[in-house]
């Protein structure tokens, strides 16, 4: 008796040591908040050069180096982490998501004998999991684009958000709840890019690697592929966030959104707002954050 009910106790003992699926949600979504803490000054300093040359006005950042010195120099070290307690509120809501999404459909499409989806099938799980997490996310997204953009105004033009709570409140009561899912079919559709390209990117990059006889299956293979893979991504996705980041910071002009949509961003009155190339974009990159 006792001989058959040792291997059970050693049974639950493993189902013990097993953490539970609400458990490692909550650690990948304290990791990334974790990471914002570190990466929060690029974000803003990503943000105020998306947002320079706005409205056919003359741009005022040249590289993200002097973005980063003439926010220092006019706002001190608090002010490029401005918007961190939205940053944070963010990757507890997307990242959170994403992990718990990706993790349930990955689990439900593994076969009965353990092989895991194929290459196209986690792509598709990976940009689902990404949509969902980035419209789930979206209320936090604005009130960070908004918070991180307000030092570049004039005093008697900046909205003044205390913190993200504060952002999320008068937002509500100024601009109505639909407010907060503004710019969200483009927010979504940043991570269905971001996650596509990071799959298709990091594996094509890991294998040139190795093709090329330079490296070997380790730490420091993994560690360039996802340096590659992030240049790509960061460059795939720019265009799309440019445009998030616009629509979701624009204000009303005469009773008009000041974006009439995503793809032709101009100013009621009809002035450009300033073209969204390739070649901006990848300038852009250098401030980009990590990919999400």
């Amino acid at each position: 008796m006792a001989a058959t009910a040792s291997p059970g106790a050693g049974g639950m003992d493993a189902k013990a040591r097993t953490s539970p699926k609400s458990v490692k949600f909550l650690f990948g979504g304290l990791a990334g908040m974790g990471a914002t803490v570190f990466v929060q000054p690029l974000d803003l300093v990503k943000n105020r050069m998306q947002l320079s040359g706005e409205g056919a006005k003359t741009r005022e950042y040249k590289t993200s180096f002097h973005a980063l010195t003439s926010i220092l120099r006019a706002e001190g070290l608090r002010g490029i982490y401005t918007g961190l307690s939205a940053g944070l509120l963010r990757q507890a809501t997307y990242t959170t998501t994403r992990l718990g999404i990706y993790t349930v459909l990955f689990e439900r499409l593994t076969g009965a004998d353990g092989t895991p989806p194929g290459f196209l099938l986690k792509a598709v799980i990976g940009m689902t999991a990404g949509a969902t997490g980035a419209f789930v996310g979206t209320p936090a997204e604005v009130a960070l684009i908004r918070m991180t953009a307000d030092g570049r105004l004039p005093a008697d033009q900046r909205r003044g958000y205390k913190n993200v709570f504060n952002a999320l409140i008068r937002i509500v009561r100024e601009e109505g709840v639909l407010t907060l899912w503004r710019g969200c079919i483009p927010t979504m559709a940043r991570a269905v890019v971001v996650n596509a390209a990071q799959l298709a990117s990091y594996s094509q990059s890991k294998q040139f690697l190795l093709d090329s006889g330079y490296f070997s299956d380790n730490i420091l293979c993994h560690f360039c592929a996802s340096m590659i893979s992030g240049l790509v991504t960061t460059a795939a996705s720019m265009p799309v966030d440019i445009v998030k980041t616009r629509i979701q910071n624009m204000r009303m002009i005469d009773g008009k959104p000041e974006y009439k949509n995503g793809l032709n961003q101009r100013h009621p009155g009809g002035g450009s707002s300033g073209r969204i190339t390739f070649s901006t974009a990848f300038a852009l990159s250098q401030a980009g954050r990590a990919a999400s």
